[in-house]
Order: structure tokens, then sequence, then C-alpha cells
């Protein structure tokens, strides 16, 4: 079968840099290896104007692999010629008319940000593109339904990207609640929960973009002019929460890409978000404060790095929940990426919301290691120190580039201006808001958080 007729079987939302260099080329490995046969319909749903660089270039690309893998420098590059059409899908319900009726479409990937996959009460118009994803989702099934007569096999699945918790399991919710808005057939409901599969997922990829400080080395190795070559690095997982047909349908893995089907997505979630998510929050303000401005540097200085590599691999991967040798190799594959020398991760960029991210990410590790061993850990404990003291907004002359939400902003400000260190200890552990519970009951914890705190004013010159 030539590539032209290789029939249209993905249906990706979004035509954004990490679609282009984790699904595309992912796709595109899969029919090169033999292992899948398919091409994508790639749809934009919220820019109302169509990228003129897909049109020009005929939806193909290329993605620019970059970095270190198991200690060997890695640069590859490949051209992605798996998007078959591309389509800016804002009021033409025409066109969404068209995709809900093409009887070899299965899969719908969507990356829509995390606020994709929200609900906004929305009437009902036929022949009308509604607003938000989800309800632009039911409207092409209820199409769909209805052309194929509500067919069992000619529902689809799908497999949301966004960085939620249950991200299928919301998308699915979400959808059945626009149907019953819009009191659309119960036998419809009923096809959405049978004949529509909603998988959970987890994916990872840096993948920084266009890289426009390499452009001109690079330029001899395209094929063509791209404007929308994209860099990734070499480092790659999903995991797709879904039974053996799922796996039998898509089977990514069998073109050798880091592509797992699970029953139980929670444990990888819990890994990447205390490892690679941790380490980056506990990271940044204990970083920042002394001096440095990169993630690679950071992990590079001969002491911080040092600092890192203790509090990942002690505080940190004794406590997730999956095998421990698995773990370990993910936490080093992590450490490999940090140092990562294609890619310039600013400190100031990871910054954002830090105190949201570090209740998330970072505390509960820290309480967990409370839990087992009886004591706080040291260096989460100065991760936490230096977040307190990066909120102060300032060290010595330089000011911190904050950037949260401006209450709790306003409530540092007040803090360090107004309290001892402390009442500061004490007031910041007992705000329920921030942390979802009051700290101060844990036994000795702002103790510790104060000693730290002294102790990190200190070092650094402060006192």
């Amino acid at each position: 079968m030539s590539k032209q007729e290789t029939p249209i079987r993905i249906l990706q939302i979004g035509n954004g840099n990490f679609l282009r260099g984790f699904l595309d080329w992912m796709i595109q490995k899969a029919n090169e290896k033999g292992v899948w046969e398919g091409r994508i319909h790639s749809i934009q749903i919220h820019s109302t104007e169509t990228d003129q660089r897909m049109v020009r270039q005929a939806n193909k690309f290329h993605v620019w692999t970059a970095g270190i893998e198991k200690g060997e420098k890695i640069d590859l590059l490949d051209e992605i010629d798996c998007v078959k059409r591309y389509t800016c899908l804002t009021s033409d319900f025409s066109e969404l008319k068209q995709i809900s009726q093409n009887p070899t479409l299965e899969w719908v990937v969507s990356n829509t940000t995390e606020a994709g996959i929200n609900y906004e009460k929305e009437a009902f118009q036929p022949g009308t593109i509604p607003k938000t994803f989800p309800a632009k989702m039911t409207a092409l099934l209820w199409e769909r339904f209805q052309f194929f007569g509500g067919a069992s096999q000619k529902g689809l699945t799908f497999l949301p990207c966004e960085l939620i918790a249950n991200n299928g399991d919301q998308l699915q919710e979400i959808m059945l609640q626009y149907a019953r808005d819009w009191s659309l057939e119960e036998a419809f409901i009923d096809w959405i929960k049978k004949s529509c599969k909603f998988c959970n997922t987890l994916v990872d990829r840096i993948v920084p973009g266009f890289p426009k400080e390499k452009i001109n080395e690079l330029s001899d190795r395209l094929t063509t002019k791209d404007k929308l070559l994209v860099m990734a690095e070499p480092y790659h997982f999903w995991a797709i929460e879904g039974d053996k047909e799922v796996e039998k349908s898509l089977p990514l893995h069998r073109a050798g890409l880091n592509v797992q089907f699970v029953t139980d997505i929670k444990p990888y979630r819990e890994r990447k978000v205390r490892i690679l998510n941790g380490a980056h929050t506990a990271l940044v303000p204990y970083a920042y404060l002394q001096g440095l401005r990169t993630v690679r540097e950071s992990v590079e200085h001969p002491e911080i790095g040092k600092w890192l590599r203790e509090l990942v691999f002690e505080e940190i991967v004794p406590h997730v929940s999956l095998d421990r040798e698995e773990t370990f190799r993910f936490a080093e594959d992590v450490m490999e990426r940090f140092a990562n020398p294609f890619i310039r991760h600013e400190l100031r960029s990871i910054a954002l919301n830090q105190i949201s991210k570090f209740k998330v990410r970072v505390l509960p590790s820290l309480l967990d290691y409370f839990e087992e061993k009886g004591h706080w850990p040291q260096r989460l404990m100065e991760s936490f120190a230096a977040t307190l003291l990066f909120y102060r907004g300032q060290v010595g002359d330089q000011k911190i580039p904050l950037n949260d939400d401006p209450e709790i902003l306003t409530l540092f400000e007040g803090l360090w201006k107004n309290d001892s260190e402390k009442e500061l200890v004490q007031k910041v552990l007992s705000e329920e808001k921030l942390w979802g519970e009051n700290l101060a009951l844990h036994s000795g914890l702002s103790e510790s958080l104060e000693n730290a705190l002294g102790n990190l004013q200190a070092d650094l010159g402060l006192l």
C-alpha cells in the first residue's frame, strides 16, 4: 500500500511542538518499522488562523532528537510525513461532519493543555461547532453515531495527553455531561459508554521546539527548508491505561518505542511527579539562591549536583511505590536528562507557581520519609527552607523574579516584612490554603524547618 493510500486512523487534536515531536514521531517510527500502518489528520481547535507552515510544507517536517542516552551522544534527524491532512477547525461544521464520517478513524489523541479538559455550560446548536474541546468531541461523536447508525465497531478510542490525573476518565465524564445537557438520545450516551474507550495516559518527553540557535548547523542536513522543525530529547515515555485490545490495536512498543500498556497508571504518574517534577521543584530555589540559573549547570555543579543526587536517590526514590530497580533506572535517566547539553532549561521558567508545585511534587515525599524514618529528611527540608527564602523576593541586593498567584505573593511579602523567622515558619506551615492541611501539627516539622532556614541564610551570608 502506498503512503497516499494509507488510511487516516488517528485524529490529532492540537498541532503544537509536543504532539509533533511525540505522537507524530512515534507514528512515523511505527510505520517505518512495519508494526502499524496508518496516518494522521491533525486539527487545531483554538486558533482561528490556519498554520501556513503546514500548508506550505504539505504537512511535512523534521524532528531533531538531541541529547545523551545511556552515556551516548544522540544527534538524529527524522523526516515526518505521516500527517496526511491538516485542518483549522473553528467554524466550518461541514469539516467536522466529514471527519466524523471517516470509516477508518479509530483514535483521537489530544494535547489541549491542562485547561483544555474542562466543562463550560453551553447550548447545543446543530450545525455549529461548540466552544470547548470536550464539547467539540461530543458533537463529533454525535455526528458519527448518527452516520453509522450506532454501529459498535465505529466507536473511537481517546488517548488524551493533557497532564492531569485521570485525563481519560475526566474527558469521558465531561463529554457525557454535554450529551445529557443537550438531551441527546440515551442510545447515544450508551454508545459512548460501551463502544468508545477513554484511556488514562501519562506522557513524558521534553520537546523544546524550534532550535533557532542551531538551525544554521542543521540546515545542510534537512531535505528541505523547514519552519516546523522541532527538537526533542532522546527520552520518551507513554503509559496507556488500556486493555489487551488497545495494546493489540496500537502496538507502538513493537517499534522499539518506550510505550507501556498498564492496568493502573497511578504508580507511573507518582514516579514522574515525585522524581522528575519533584527534583525540578526542589532544585529551583536552592540552586537559584546560590547563583545558578539553569538546570544543567546546577546538575554539573560539584556541590549542588551531589546535593540533588542525594535528595533524589536517598530521600525520594525509596518511597515511590513502583519496583525499586525500575524506579532507580528512571531516576538515573532523569539525571542524564537534566544534563542534556542541547537544552538550556532556565530555573526561573520552572519556578512558576512554586508553592503549589511544592505541595504536589515534593511534600508527599517529605511526609513519607518522616513516616518511615521518624525524622525529617535533610535535603528536602533544605529545599523547603530555600522555597520560603525564595519567596522573600530578594537575595542580597538582587530581586528574585517571582511568578505566582497574587494572593500568595502578598502573603509572603507580609510575612517576611513583619514576622520573625520562627513566626514566619509557624504561620506558613499553618496556612491550610497553601498545603491542604495544617503542617504545623506534624511533630518537629516547625523546628526542623526553622533550623534549615537559619542554616541556609548563614551559608548564603544573609545573617
